[in-house]
């Protein structure tokens, strides 16, 4: 009934098939119900209704896709996956889990109910059936075992992969993002029906059935097939319908359950001999910002959270200092340096007469530019260094190697290869609504029996953050990709190469910004601008 969408065409009786079928998962007794959420909500956000608790270190800095909710809903996945944070510390790492979350909201009374079914799906104790990888190992071996079963399954489209990309891994790991993340409401919907009751076998039954498509409609040689297979199935509804997808799926004969849970346990086994094993999270830098003491006219503490959860953790984990204000100090370049000197790292956060924010992460000391003779052309810093703006919105860019690993072969690998999020971009605020598309994205097919939650249906595109950086210390690559930092008597500039991300005058007065090679940003506020307020923040105790 599932795979032929028996109750697709009706909302009600969707929540109630739902509802049968997660009370009928085997799961542990002590399952958290409506109750324990209720607990855990008064517990970390009180009865206010302002949220100001860090999303789980899990999500890797990921937005949930949004699926047709609301901004109400929206909030709701957010408050969800934050009391299952709490609840369960040791999951560390679970791409599809937000996306879950999202798509279980649509058809359940409340959050309580909501949180309770998840937690069912995380707790499954049914011998060779997973819902949801819950570490990074766990998630390594299934994009191993996704791959392993497309060189049997379809071996057109993986040829076409290991040919055509120079890192093929990178695109396999992209297999769960492909039905969590890509695929429209519409479609996911009903790939969900079926993994309710079956498992994650179902979803490597729809990725192999992705790639045949993909591989069959591709014609040509393509720059990017990573990028290209995320606009194909973002696409999909151009191909076909729901149901034909499905059926797709269900004609590749698969492994049994047990086969599948064989290989993938092979596969974990060969990626803890190769030293990979459980990733540990990455600890709350908010509650080294707080909420009370910390004074700026710049940022708020909540925006302050933010921008310290960016910066590595070792430095993270010490709360931030005032180093130097405009307000207090003047707008002096002189006293900017001799306030700074001798901190290590510091965070540059500048305030527009436009009410514009940005700013930069530097991770050397404003010391190391008198080695240099003074010399404004000089460049150093690492590439831990990155840009940012605050305001109107919160994004933040890399050094264009961490992207673009090609322009730096001096630079030793990430030591792990980590998914997309699910679409491009680096946002915290989630993107303005765009006008109702039936053929990428559609509401439930009835009208919603909780449709506080829900809203006019968009295209699905919706934000991310960029996953947080492990601790890397990268050698220079080529001039125009290493660019970081210089300052001397003239000004200080962050970024180079085609431009300068920030250039700032001896007076603190004036600055201008320009898209760079060093961080592939765009201008980072209105491109000349005054400043009104700047501050340097330091780590205590760093």
């Amino acid at each position: 009934m599932a795979r032929e969408g028996q109750w697709s065409t009706e909302h009600t009786l969707r929540a109630e098939a739902y509802n049968h079928i997660i009370k009928s998962i085997r799961c542990s007794s002590m399952t958290p119900d409506a109750t324990v959420y209720h607990g855990v909500s008064e517990q970390l956000f009180g009865r206010g209704e302002k949220n100001t608790e860090p999303m789980p270190d899990f999500l890797d800095g990921c937005l949930p896709p949004v699926y047709c909710l609301n901004a109400r809903g929206e909030a709701a996945v957010r408050k969800i996956l934050q009391c299952i944070g709490n609840h369960y510390p040791d999951i560390t790492y679970s791409p599809c889990l937000p996306a879950v979350v999202a798509l279980m909201l649509h058809f359940s009374q409340d959050q309580a109910e909501c949180f309770e079914r998840v937690c069912r799906l995380i707790s499954c104790s049914d011998h060779h059936k997973c819902y949801l990888d819950q570490s990074f190992l766990a998630y390594e071996a299934s994009c191993m075992t996704f791959g392993d079963l497309a060189k049997k399954y379809c071996e057109a489209g993986h040829k076409f992969i290991t040919t055509n990309c120079p890192n093929s891994a990178e695109v396999f790991s992209d297999w769960i993002m492909w039905i969590f993340g890509d695929l429209p409401f519409e479609f996911a919907i009903r790939v969900f029906d079926v993994f309710l009751l079956e498992g994650n076998k179902v979803l490597y039954r729809v990725a192999l059935a992705l790639l045949k498509l993909y591989r069959h409609h591709v014609d040509r040689e393509v720059p990017d097939v990573r990028s290209d297979i995320q606009s194909f199935v973002k696409n999909i509804s151009h191909h076909m319908s729901p149901e034909k997808l499905l059926e797709k799926a269900f004609s590749i004969r698969l492994f049994s359950h047990k086969e599948l849970w064989l290989l993938q346990m092979a596969n974990r086994k060969a990626l803890s001999h190769r030293g990979i094993t459980v990733m540990q999270p990455r600890q709350s830098a908010h509650m080294w910002v707080s909420m009370v003491d910390f004074n700026s006219v710049i940022v708020t503490a909540l925006e302050m959270r933010t921008v310290w959860s960016w910066i590595p953790e070792r430095f993270s984990l010490c709360p931030p200092v005032l180093l130097f204000s405009t307000m207090e100090h003047g707008y002096s370049l002189q006293r900017f340096f001799s306030h700074c000197e001798g901190f290590e790292p510091t965070v540059l956060i500048i305030k527009t007469t436009a009410e514009e924010v940005c700013g930069a992460f530097l991770s050397s000391d404003w010391a190391e530019r008198k080695k240099y003779c003074g010399q404004v052309s000089t460049y150093f810093g690492t590439g831990e260094c990155f840009v940012f703006r605050v305001r109107p919105e919160m994004e933040r860019f890399e050094w264009v190697v961490v992207k673009k690993p090609e322009l730096g072969k001096a630079a030793p690998p990430s030591p792990c290869s980590r998914p997309r999020s699910y679409s491009h971009g680096s946002r915290l605020s989630a993107p303005p609504r765009r006008p109702s598309s039936p053929t990428l994205s559609s509401a439930p097919n009835s009208p919603p029996i909780f449709p506080s939650f829900l809203t006019v249906p968009g295209d699905g595109s919706n934000g991310r953050l960029s996953p947080f950086l492990s601790v890397r210390h990268f050698q220079l690559p080529c001039k125009t990709a290493s660019m970081f930092m210089s300052g001397n008597s003239s000004g200080v500039i962050i970024g180079g190469g085609g431009g300068q991300a920030l250039n700032i005058d001896a007076d603190l007065n004036i600055g201008r910004t320009e898209h760079c090679e060093t961080f592939d940003n765009p201008p980072l506020c209105e491109e000349n601008f005054h400043i009104q307020h700047l501050e340097v923040w330091g780590c205590q105790n760093s």
